[in-house]
């Protein structure tokens, strides 16, 4: 998820609108859904447990409220112009899913939930032209980071 969204800050630096871009990032969060789920999919069926019981159940009932919201702010601030605001609005909104979510989980993905959560409100302050270098920055940076310090502690 870290390397498909490090190559969408990148070609969304050469967007030629703000539409553009977020277009950019929009297909960029559907792979991320698609490589969580069948990552996800691929460990519940390696220890022989149904992708939507237990852990993985609550994970995504907890994380899924913040997200739609997250989708719901999107399309409004999109239509208000306020494109400079998606950045801290997904990055906090992201993180506080995957708090929520990551209570079910290994210590780490709360820890990086928190981080992404403080990423949104320094984005804030930062000038908006940095917004795709914050987007990097967490769903970029902070994926691969904490999904190699996880892959490494606990197998995936």
């Amino acid at each position: 998820m870290g390397g498909t969204a490090l190559a969408a800050a990148a070609v969304s630096s050469l967007a030629a609108s703000p539409r553009e871009w977020t277009g950019i990032w929009l297909v960029e969060a559907f792979a991320a859904v698609s490589i969580g789920v069948w990552t996800m999919a691929r460990k519940a069926r390696r220890a022989r447990i149904p992708l939507f019981a237990g852990p993985a159940r609550r994970f995504l009932t907890t994380f899924s409220a913040p997200v739609v919201a997250g989708a719901l702010l999107t399309s409004a601030l999109e239509r208000a112009g306020a494109f400079a605001l998606l950045p801290p609005a997904w990055l906090l909104l992201y993180g506080a899913g995957v708090v929520a979510g990551g209570v079910f989980s290994v210590r780490a993905v709360p820890a990086m939930g928190a981080a992404f959560m403080l990423l949104g409100p320094i984005s804030l302050l930062c000038p908006a032209s940095w917004g795709t270098a914050f987007l990097a920055a967490g769903f970029g940076g902070l994926h691969v980071g904490f999904g190699l310090s996880i892959a490494r502690r606990h197998g995936g």
